[in-house]
């Protein structure tokens, strides 16, 4: 069997003088490692929102039949985030991480280089399955490597700067097919660029990553640190079974659930905002292609400051808890959907700005989201944990946005589309609502 289908095994302990040396040279290389490491995942993620433009002019494909190619990658991403997310708590993440990015970064290559690859719908969604159901390698692992290395009382803001990674990488892969048609005037080429770029930062990853603090012989970051979590013992320390995980930590944890249903419709105004801009920004907007590729751009790399001044809301205006910075920014998101529809013709910079301000917002609730998730079970069980959110997220939400947006698109218009994230927007309000009460009774008991 694979080494990555096993923890590392523990190392004797290092003598306590050598301890905070290695720890800090650590920690700080994973963490390096799962920031370029799953940057490296969106570069051969949402690549086919960027294509639908160039398949509906030469390949004559209606938006709906795109959506159902693109909510591949969602429909997959959601259930391998839950089932692979409950085998990486049980993995290597040495090995786990770069080998999902590995797999991706091959079908995205597949999609650029082979002509068969966009022949018909169902060819398209068999590779973005797969593709999809690699990407859910990515977070489960990130996660397990956060909780073994980072302790709770540290844990917000490291979550809150790794989650950039999503807007860096995201961003980039956008500049990188820009750049791809800069140089090839080939859509299909700057796939295989961007393929390239991923499978190169796989190797990088390789080389940086560990698997837990004990693996390196090093104490439990608890020790460590000496920050434990109130209901900490030793038993944290054992690997759980996948039935232990299951059924002692995830589900039936209320709290858990109420955050993974608002999870769903958060993720149905993030991809239903991004997966169709470039489309709306063309035909709607009258935006030419690089236009539209760049405000794609925009949008990734708004949620870096975003994300940060988030995490920091939610530690210093609310004391650590989560869902009102939650409601704070998906309220503000509300307001930047409707400008960003509502704007007439001819402002392109209000609509760049309107996107960018929700790309600025909608990150907050998905990082906290996250966040929430690994704070809520034991660190063993935490990549299952986040793959229950990422299960509603993706499964629920994105495919909404892909499928029922596709199909509202070409019956309703625009305009239905727009109805239909504004719906999702508030639903998002009143779920994230029902937390708050339930929150609090969490916060106080730590």
């Amino acid at each position: 069997m694979l080494n990555w289908f096993k923890p590392a095994p523990h190392q004797p302990l290092l003598a306590s003088d050598r301890q905070t040396p290695v720890y800090r040279k650590l920690r700080l290389q994973v963490f390096i490692g799962i920031f370029i490491g799953y940057a490296g995942y969106y570069l051969v993620r949402k690549n086919f929102s960027l294509a639908m433009p160039f398949l509906i002019d030469e390949q004559g494909y209606s938006k709906g039949e795109l959506g159902i190619a693109l909510s591949a990658v969602s429909i997959a991403y959601g259930l391998s985030k839950f089932l692979m997310g409950n085998i990486s708590d049980r993995s290597n993440a040495k090995y786990f991480l770069p080998t999902g990015l590995v797999i991706s970064a091959l079908m995205i290559f597949s999609f650029g280089y082979f002509s068969w690859a966009t022949a018909s719908v169902w060819t398209m969604f068999t590779l973005m399955f797969i593709n999809g159901w690699a990407q859910g390698m990515g977070w489960p692992a990130c996660g397990r490597i956060m909780v073994h290395w980072f302790s709770g009382n540290e844990r917000g803001k490291t979550v809150s700067f790794w989650n950039i990674a999503h807007n860096v990488g995201g961003g980039l892969m956008s500049a990188i097919f820009i750049w791809g048609m800069a140089w090839f005037n080939d859509w299909h080429s700057a796939f295989m660029l961007q393929a390239a770029s991923a499978l190169a930062v796989a190797i990088i990853i390789f080389y940086l990553l560990k698997d837990t603090p004990q693996s390196c012989g090093l104490s439990p970051i608890e020790d460590y640190r000496d920050d434990y979590p109130a209901d900490y013992d030793s038993s944290h320390e054992k690997e759980f079974s996948g039935k232990e995980i299951f059924f002692n930590y995830v589900l039936n944890n209320k709290l858990l659930w109420f955050i993974a249903i608002a999870n769903a419709f958060v993720y149905l105004i993030r991809y239903g905002v991004l997966d169709w801009a470039p489309l709306y920004l063309s035909e709607v907007k009258d935006f030419t292609f690089d236009k539209s590729s760049w405000a794609y751009a925009f949008y990734e790399w708004a949620g870096i400051p975003g994300t940060l001044l988030c995490g920091w809301i939610s530690d210093k205006w609310f004391n650590g808890r989560r869902s009102p910075a939650a409601i704070l920014y998906m309220v503000l998101v509300l307001f930047a959907t409707l400008v960003y529809w509502l704007n007439p013709v001819g402002n392109p910079s209000v609509d760049i700005a309107a996107l960018m301000c929700i790309g600025f917002l909608i990150y907050g609730p998905v990082m906290l989201i996250g966040l929430y998730a690994l704070e809520l079970v034991p660190k063993k069980a935490a990549g299952t944990a986040a793959g229950l959110t990422g299960l509603f997220g993706y499964l629920g939400g994105a495919v909404i946005a892909n499928i029922a947006l596709g199909f509202t698109l070409d019956a309703f218009g625009w305009d239905g589309g727009f109805y239909l994230l504004i719906a999702g927007c508030l639903i998002a309000i009143f779920f994230i609502g029902l937390t708050m009460k339930h929150e609090v009774a969490h916060v106080q008991s730590h």
